[in-house]
C-alpha cells in the first residue's frame, strides 16, 4: 500500500470559502502579462526594456477604490452571516487584509491552494507567498502543495510552481519573477523577520535584505517586492510581532490573506467556520475524553483504579479494577475482571488494605461500583497516594487499550488507527548511551510491558484476519517518536534554540511530513507515536484516534486545543478515500471519534477545552428571534436572496411550533436531536427553496449548550457490539433507534 494516495473531493464549504476571497475583487479587469524590469540596480545600462531576459511578471494593481471594495465585502459578510466592518483594515499590509477563519482539520491550506488558482482564473494574479511561523508548518505546506497537484491539474489545467525559500539558492527568486505561470514562494519568518543590525551580516534572516555579490548586487527583497506579490499567512496569530510584520511590508503585497482557527489579531473577517461549526456540520471528528481523579485518601495505603465497566448481552456486568496482590517475595499491581460479590481480600491474598471490599454492586449507568463497606469507586478515579510515574502507566495503558478497541473496529474498514502521545521530557522517551545507541527509556519500557498484556487480551485461538494483523507486528517497531535530535531515525547533532522549539536543522521533520501515506499503511508497523512540542503545529494525521498527554500539571486552554487538533481530521482508508458523510451518512462521526486521555480530571480538562473553543468563536447571536432573521442575506442558485418581513415571522412561529426554541428564543436540545437524527420538521410553504440556508442561521445561535455534546465522557460504559437482524437498518427503526440511542444508556 506504499502508493496509497490521497483523494480530494470538492466541498461545498471549501468552495464558500475561497468565493467569499475572490469575491472581495469582483469588478477587477482580468492582467496576466503585467510586465516590469525585473533588474533594478542595472537600470542604466543601455538595454531595450524588451530584453525578454531583464523582463519580469508581477500581479497586475488592482483597479477598484476604495469604496468597490468596501462594497463588496459587505456583500459577502451578509451572505455569511458576519458582523458588518465599519472599515477595511490592512495594517498597510497591501490594499485590504482579509481573514479567513477554519477549524483545525477543516483543510485551509487546501482552501488557499485553491484559492490562489481562482485568483489566477479570474484575475490573472500568478504571484503569491506563503508566509509560515515555523519549519514544521513549512514543510507540512510543501507536502499540501505535492499531494494536491494532480487534483488542481485536473481542474484548471495548471500546475503551481512552488519553491521552499532558500538563502543559499537565491536563483529561485528570478525564476518566480521571470514566470507569468502560477508561482508560489514559501517561506518561514525565520528566514526575513531580523531588525537591521550591522552585527548579524552573515544571519539567515539578514541574507534576503542586503546587497547579495552573487545575486547581481542587488538585494533579494527587491526583486521580490517587485511582483507585487499576494501575501498568505498560515497561522498569523504566531507572527504578530513587530519584526514580522516589518518584514511583511518589505515584500510590497498587492494584500494579505490569514488563514487561521484562532485569529488574535482581526482585520476584514470574510468567512468563519469556527469549531461549533464544523462540527454540527460533520466535517470533524467528535471528542471523548479520559480524564483520572485522584482520590488521597490520609491514614490509608490501599491502591484501586476502576478502568471500567465491561457489559456483555450474555452476563451481568463487571468491573475492570486494578489493585495490589501480595506475592512471596513482591507485591504486584495487577488488572483482574471483578464481579458482584467478588472480594478484594480474598484476591489480593489477603492484604489487610482490602478488608472490607467486598463487591455490592456495579452500576454500568453512574459508572461505579460499590462495597459492602460503603466506599464507592467511579470509572476513571483512582485511589491511594500514587506517584506521576504511576499515573503515567495508567495512562499508557488506556491509550493502548484504546487504541485496541478502536483499532478492532476499523480494521476491518481498512482504516489504519495511530495514537499520538506527548510527552514533557525528550528523555523519557528518548536516550543514547556514549557510542550514539539507542537505549530503551522509561515511557518505551512501561509502554512495551502494557502493550504486551493487553495484545495477549485480543489474540484468541480463532485467529482472525486483524489477529493475524496483531502477531505480525513486533512491540519495538510499533512505537517510535518524533523529536528535534531525530534524523531518520538516527541521532543528530542538532541543538535547539534557546526559548524556541525550531531546530537548526532543517531535515529533523523529514520522516514524519514526507512518509505521511507510508505511516497510513497496514505494511507500516508504527502505530503509536511519542513527540514533545514539536507536534503541537504543523502536523497532523487523519488517522490519528488517540491523544494522550505525559505531562506534569496539564496544559493551558490554548496549548489543550492545540494538542487536540492534531486528531481533529476526518480520517482516510487505504485507498485515500476521506471517511466523510458522503461516505457514512449520519455514521461519520461514530466512525470518526478522537479518544483523548487526560493528564487531570474529566470536568478540568472539559472546562479548560471548552473555554479555549469559546474563547476562539466568533461573535454568534444568542437567541433566535423574528429580528434575527429578518434581514439576512442566503444564496440561492448563486443569487444573494433577503428573508423577508413573511418569512421571517413564519421562522419564528416554526421554531415556537415545534419547540425548537424556549421561551428567552434559545435554541432547544430537541432541535438538536432532531437535527442529529436528520428528522427535524419541514418549514413552512413561504420558506421551502430557502431550507438549507434557514437552518444554518438556526444552527449558527449560541447558546450555553451549544458546546455540550461535542465532548463526551470515555469512561461511561460502552455497549458491546451485538449481532443485529435486518430489521434494525430499516428507515422506520433507524429514526426510532436514533432517538432512544441519543438519550439513554
Amino acid at each position: 500500500m506504499a502508493d496509497m494516495k490521497f483523494k480530494f473531493t470538492i466541498q461545498p464549504f471549501q468552495t464558500d470559502a475561497v468565493d467569499s476571497v475572490v469575491g472581495v475583487f469582483g469588478g477587477q479587469p482580468y492582467n496576466d502579462r503585467f510586465k516590469y524590469r525585473r533588474d533594478v540596480y542595472q537600470a542604466t545600462d543601455i538595454i531595450s526594456p524588451d530584453d525578454e531576459a531583464l523582463m519580469g511578471f508581477a500581479n497586475a494593481k488592482i483597479q477598484l477604490d476604495k469604496g468597490q471594495l468596501f462594497d463588496n465585502v459587505w456583500r459577502i459578510q451578509r451572505r455569511n452571516n458576519i458582523n458588518l466592518d465599519s472599515e477595511l483594515n490592512s495594517n498597510g499590509l497591501g490594499a485590504v487584509s482579509l481573514d479567513v477563519e477554519m477549524e483545525t482539520g477543516t483543510g485551509k491550506t487546501y482552501v488557499y491552494i485553491k484559492t490562489m488558482f481562482e485568483l489566477n482564473k479570474q484575475y490573472g494574479w500568478s504571484k503569491f507567498i506563503v508566509v509560515v511561523p515555523s519549519i514544521a508548518i513549512r514543510e507540512g505546506v510543501r507536502k499540501s502543495f505535492e499531494t494536491m497537484q494532480d487534483h488542481f491539474m485536473e481542474y484548471y489545467g495548471k500546475k503551481a510552481r512552488y519553491f521552499v525559500y532558500d538563502s543559499k539558492n537565491l536563483s529561485e527568486i528570478d525564476n518566480f519573477s521571470q514566470s507569468s505561470d502560477i508561482n508560489v514562494m514559501i517561506i518561514n519568518i525565520q528566514a526575513f523577520n531580523t531588525t537591521f543590525d550591522e552585527k548579524k551580516k552573515n544571519s539567515v534572516s539578514k541574507i534576503i535584505n542586503s546587497v547579495r555579490d552573487d545575486f547581481g548586487s542587488r538585494r533579494p527583497i527587491d526583486v521580490i517586492a517587485a511582483n507585487r506579490p499576494i501575501v498568505i499567512m498560515d497561522e498569523p496569530q504566531k507572527m504578530g510581532g513587530s519584526a514580522t510584520q516589518a518584514g511583511i511590508k518589505r515584500f510590497n503585497p498587492l494584500f494579505t490573506l490569514n488563514y487561521s482557527a484562532t485569529h488574535k489579531q482581526h482585520h476584514t473577517l470574510v468567512y468563519v467556520l469556527d469549531a461549533l461549526d464544523a462540527y454540527n456540520k460533520r466535517l470533524v471528528k467528535r471528542i471523548e475524553v479520559k480524564g483520572f481523579d485522584i482520590k488521597n485518601y490520609r491514614g490509608t495505603d490501599k491502591y484501586l483504579f476502576l478502568e471500567s465497566i465491561v457489559i456483555s448481552p450474555n452476563k451481568p456486568p463487571m468491573a475492570r479494577i486494578e489493585f495490589e496482590i501480595g506475592y512471596n517475595k513482591s507485591i504486584n499491581r495487577e488488572t483482574r475482571l471483578i464481579a458482584v460479590d467478588d472480594d478484594l481480600f480474598a484476591l489480593s491474598k489477603n492484604m489487610e488494605q482490602y478488608r472490607g471490599y467486598h463487591v455490592n454492586d456495579i452500576d454500568p449507568i453512574k459508572g461505579t461500583v460499590s462495597f459492602t463497606n460503603g466506599e464507592v469507586i467511579r470509572a476513571g478515579e483512582v485511589v491511594g497516594d500514587i506517584s506521576e510515574k504511576d499515573l503515567r502507566r495508567i495512562q499508557i495503558r488506556e491509550t493502548i487499550r484504546s487504541h485496541f478497541e478502536k483499532e478492532k473496529q476499523l480494521y476491518e474498514k481498512g482504516i489504519k488507527t495511530l495514537s499520538l502521545f506527548f510527552i514533557d521530557e525528550v528523555a523519557k522517551y528518548r536516550k543514547y548511551d556514549e557510542d550514539g545507541n539507542e537505549l530503551n527509556s522509561e515511557y518505551g519500557e512501561i509502554f512495551e510491558q502494557e502493550y504486551t498484556d493487553i495484545l495477549n487480551e485480543y489474540l484468541t485461538i480463532f485467529n482472525t484476519p486483524y489477529e493475524q494483523y496483531l502477531r505480525k507486528i513486533d512491540v519495538e517497531k510499533t512505537h517510535t517518536g518524533y523529536f528535534s535530535i531525530d534524523k531518520k531515525g538516527r541521532k543528530i547533532d542538532s541543538t535547539l534554540k534557546r526559548g524556541s522549539d525550531e531546530s537548526d536543522d532543517i531535515s529533523a521533520y523529514d520522516l514524519i511530513l514526507k512518509d505521511k501515506e507510508r505511516l497510513l499503511s497496514f505494511d507500516n508497523p508504527v502505530r503509536f507515536i511519542f513527540s514533545h512540542s514539536a507536534l503541537r503545529e504543523g502536523w497532523d494525521n487523519p488517522n490519528v484516534f488517540q491523544i494522550c498527554t505525559l505531562k506534569h500539571g496539564g496544559s493551558s486552554p490554548t496549548q489543550k486545543r492545540q494538542e487536540v487538533g492534531r486528531g481533529l481530521r476526518l480520517c482516510v482508508n487505504q485507498y485515500g478515500d476521506r471517511m466523510d458523510s458522503d461516505m457514512l451518512g449520519t455514521q461519520v462521526q461514530q466512525i470518526n471519534q478522537l479518544t483523548v486521555i487526560a493528564s487531570d480530571g474529566y470536568k478540568d480538562f472539559v472546562a479548560d477545552l471548552q473555554k479555549g473553543i469559546r474563547d476562539d468563536l466568533y461573535e454568534r447571536p444568542t437567541k433566535a428571534t423574528f429580528e434575527y432573521f429578518y434581514g439576512k442575506t442566503l444564496v440561492l442558485d448563486g443569487k444573494d436572496v433577503k428573508i423577508d418581513d413573511k418569512q421571517a415571522r413564519d421562522i419564528y412561529r416554526y421554531l415556537v411550533r415545534n419547540d425548537y426554541i424556549d421561551d428567552e428564543d434559545q435554541v432547544t436540545d430537541q432541535y438538536r436531536t432532531d437535527l442529529a437524527n436528520d428528522n427535524l420538521a419541514v418549514l413552512p410553504e413561504s420558506c421551502t427553496e430557502i431550507t438549507e440556508g434557514v437552518h444554518a442561521l438556526i444552527q449558527s445561535v449560541f447558546d450555553k449548550h451549544a458546546l455540550d455534546n461535542m465532548i463526551t465522557d470515555g469512561h461511561d460504559t460502552k455497549i458491546q457490539e451485538n449481532a443485529l437482524n435486518n430489521n434494525f437498518y430499516r428507515k422506520e427503526f433507524q429514526t426510532l433507534w436514533n432517538y432512544i440511542n441519543h438519550k439513554y444508556a
